[in-house]
């Protein structure tokens, strides 16, 4: 709270000089402003009413008073009872900064013997990191090191979404037009090497979808589902039911992610193979913005988990499946929904 102690200085010198009585810094009650009122900081001035043997509210306007003649840091003040609402000039956020920069213990607490878990990036590993993740891992350190700072024991950690559909997506358009490439024959960092293959997939669906919509099959899906839309509008917003109905390459990639999920051999070979590629690129990234974690999760790693629990849940009656052999809970007991 050094930052503070310019303003601090000059309400003392004030008091003492008001009242002839010797005044410390811990005397004082000072706290930021409540939103609903004009000001930065709050001085409360109550307890300062049994050596000035005057009124809160005077107490405060003289203080007030003193300090906007006298501190450079203060530009106005109100007060509202016994609290003295002050509003700091701008210049003083500056030099509270540099004094927080040349105060290496600054914030700095006693060791608490209480752990704290920070999760942050958490990426998927069919793209590259974004702006986004970016923000998010700069968050995510900075909240970490002010939690250690303040004598917390801090685990750094990240879950990464490593398996599912997406994941499939970019592992297929490598296997089908990837022609063998890898990061060191395109001298492409790894994740955006994948990425570039999920961007490659989506492309060569939008080419299937657009050559689609000009069959028999599709005209018949357009009469029989339109409600009245026209055809551009409709087949906009048909394109997730095409994928999962009528695409070639929508089958292929459900099939490979059935095949990752009953661990053929051939499928978890290239998916650990292009994970890794996404891994490496992901650590390059760390590594220039100088952060790294304790412990990173795997989704595949509780995929297993989760599944057995369903199980659980099937067995006992919790869940169910419907024909189409999805799992179901039924919370409409407490006027929930399926």
């Amino acid at each position: 709270m050094k930052v503070f102690y310019p303003i601090w200085d000059d309400i003392i010198r004030f008091v003492e000089k008001k009242t002839g009585y010797t005044y410390h810094y811990s005397d004082l009650t000072w706290d930021i402003t409540k939103k609903e009122y004009e000001g930065d900081y709050t001085l409360v001035v109550f307890p300062m009413t049994r050596i000035f043997k005057q009124k809160p509210d005077e107490i405060a306007r003289e203080t007030g008073e003193f300090l906007k003649a006298q501190n450079r840091f203060i530009s106005d003040f109100n007060v509202i009872g016994g609290f003295l609402n002050l509003s700091l000039e701008a210049d003083f956020w500056g030099f509270a900064l540099q004094q927080i920069l040349e105060d290496k213990q600054y914030g700095e607490g006693q060791k608490k013997g209480v752990k704290v878990m920070v999760e942050f990036s958490s990426p998927n590993t069919n793209k590259p990191l974004h702006l986004g993740h970016i923000r998010n891992i700069l968050l995510g350190w900075s909240v970490a090191k002010i939690l250690e700072k303040a004598g917390y024991e801090v685990i750094k950690t990240q879950i990464v979404n490593d398996r599912g559909i997406a994941v499939c997506k970019s592992m297929l358009a490598w296997q089908k037009f990837g022609e063998g490439m890898t990061p060191e024959s395109s001298g492409i960092k790894g994740d955006h090497l994948v990425g570039n293959f999920y961007v490659t997939f989506d492309k060569k669906l939008m080419e299937e979808y657009q050559n689609w919509q000009l069959t028999p099959e599709a005209l018949t899906v357009y009469l029989e589902s339109a409600n009245g839309l026209d055809e551009s509008t409709f087949f906009k917003q048909y394109k997730n039911e095409y994928f999962n109905r009528f695409s070639e390459l929508g089958r292929e990639a459900r099939q490979m992610l059935l095949q990752w999920e009953q661990s053929e051999a051939d499928t978890i070979g290239l998916w650990k193979k292009m994970n890794q590629w996404v891994y490496e690129g992901f650590d390059v990234t760390y590594r220039r913005l100088g952060v790294h974690f304790d412990h990173i999760y795997y989704e595949s790693e509780t995929f297993l988990k989760g599944k057995d629990i369903v199980e659980e849940g099937l067995q006992q009656g919790i869940f169910y499946r419907e024909p189409d052999g999805s799992v179901w809970v039924d919370l409409s007991d407490v006027k929930m929904d399926k």
